[in-house]
């Protein structure tokens, strides 16, 4: 990831993107010479930014192989990265003006105690206050430990500022751990590329942060571009390009007020039945299996390990009526054994829907590929936008049959269902790990006061607050870190 100067930045018109927080940081340097009492304005400081993202292809089926089209936001996260003497990892992180603080010895971290990402999640676990600097601490641990930079002559000081709403389903997490990232590898000189990066901090939210998170959000945050959509085939993270959005039509966001996330038992769950339909699937093709402590291999030469590569004729033609409906992990385990996955694992005392989180990933593959198709000719009419709409509805409908859904974003469909075309709007869906969070919409550029009528309409309805996301912006790579001069 490139590394710039200010003059660079803005030479580039690239400044608007930074210049809030350059502001904030320039306001806030006392008598003493420290930022927000915080950092050292005379030493040099790494400066990075990454947006949060709308998914709207794709989502859940991203770890089943899957094609996704996912947009990064305007709103970003901003980290200021710099080093100090003491070889500690300092944090400061302030959202909506209330600043949270964290430090922990650096030493440990990397080649102490906690230095094993075992002991380093174990230790957040049992710290439900600090839970939220996992994310930061997982995403330095990850960086300088891939660089083998076990034993830093420096410590580091991290203050972070975001206006990613958290708990949206616009991927806060992921914004938060590619900006930690970039401005800390800017710091400490480490090289990374933008995809390198963004499975670094996939890495760091499964292992460190305990949350079983697919790679799209941080490929998007890290590598998308303003106003296109990333085509992303997640095997595990193949970028396919970048869709332009044709002109007269954008997508927007809509919050349903519930808030998500993938830590919750909804998400995790529907994703361990999905895996535990493909060692079904396996098994009942006769594919070598071998079990380890738990954790199964499967020689696949057929679909490479992912539902997603499973035509949908076959599937349905084959398997679907010989998966159960529902299973429990008892029973599952006794046959079994246990599910490819590397961070899920089946609970005995658990029952899971697998047939509908199996036809899932099949199906919104096949999904996907024909929206990206229909995107990629351009819309020269409504005709091609009611098509690409009706396959939004459909994989909204398939997150309500793996149990995903919530009544904040069917609601949110609906209105966007009795708009209609006549209004400009042609599709809606959840998104991202679902149970709550945002819907993503399909309409006209000239729709968007439609869009903000719908979210001001449910705010009355419901008494939650609908934020509207209307505007796309840059990744992190598409800016690269800013490195300030003391």
């Amino acid at each position: 990831m490139r590394v710039r100067t200010v003059e660079e930045v803005a030479a580039a018109g690239d400044l608007p993107w930074f210049a809030p927080t350059l502001e904030r940081l320039h306001a806030a340097v006392d008598a003493s010479g420290a930022v927000a009492g915080f950092l050292d304005a005379h030493r040099p400081i790494a400066l990075a930014r990454a947006p949060g993202r709308l998914d709207v292809m794709g989502g859940i089926a991203d770890y089943s192989g899957a094609l996704v089209l996912e947009m990064p936001l305007a709103c970003a996260t901003v980290a200021a990265a710099q080093r100090q003497d003491p070889r500690r990892l300092e944090i400061l992180s302030v959202r909506a003006d209330r600043p949270f603080r964290f430090d922990i010895d650096l030493d440990a971290v990397l080649y102490g105690d906690l230095s094993s990402p075992e002991s380093l999640a174990a230790w957040f676990t049992d710290r439900a206050d600090d839970r939220w600097a996992s994310y930061i601490v997982g995403s330095v641990y990850r960086c300088l430990t891939l660089a083998g930079c076990t034993r830093p002559r420096h410590g580091l000081r991290l203050y972070v500022t975001s206006n990613v709403p958290e708990g949206k389903g616009v991927s806060s997490s992921a914004a938060l751990e590619v900006a930690v990232m970039a401005a800390t590898s800017a710091c400490f000189d480490v090289p990374m590329d933008g995809a390198t990066l963004a499975a670094a901090c996939q890495w760091a939210e499964n292992h460190i942060a305990a949350a079983p998170c697919g790679i799209m959000d941080q490929m998007t945050s890290a590598l998308g571009r303003a106003d296109r959509l990333l085509r992303l085939r997640c095997q595990p993270a193949a970028v396919e390009g970048y869709v332009s959005i044709p002109a007269g039509y954008r997508f927007y966001g809509i919050d349903s007020g519930i808030r998500h996330a993938v830590t919750g038992a909804d998400y995790g769950t529907v994703r361990t039945a999905a895996f535990m339909g493909y060692r079904m699937i396996a098994d009942l093709v006769g594919l070598p299996v071998s079990v380890h402590e738990h954790r199964v291999g499967v020689r696949d030469d057929q679909w490479g390990g992912y539902l997603a590569n499973i035509p949908p004729t076959e599937y349905s033609a084959r398997f679907a009526e010989r998966l159960p409906t529902r299973v429990h992990g008892a029973e599952f385990l006794a046959r079994y054994a246990g599910i490819t996955d590397s961070v899920t694992r089946v609970d005995p005392d658990q029952w899971y829907p697998v047939r509908a989180a199996t036809s899932h990933p099949v199906h919104e593959h096949a999904r996907v590929t024909r929206f990206a198709e229909l995107l990629e000719t351009g819309m020269v009419d409504g005709a091609k936008a009611l098509s690409m709409g009706a396959l939004m509805f459909e994989s909204h409908a398939s997150y309500s049959a793996c149990g995903l859904g919530s009544d904040g974003t069917d609601r949110l469909v609906e209105l966007v269902t009795a708009a209609g075309p006549a209004q400009g709007l042609f599709g809606a869906k959840i998104t991202g790990g679902g149970s709550g969070g945002t819907v993503a919409i399909l309409g006209t550029d000239a729709a968007r006061g439609a869009v903000h009528h719908i979210a001001r309409e449910y705010e009355r309805e419901t008494g939650r607050s609908a934020f509207v996301f209307d505007r796309s912006g840059p990744g992190a790579e598409e800016l690269g870190a800013v490195v300030i001069p003391a």
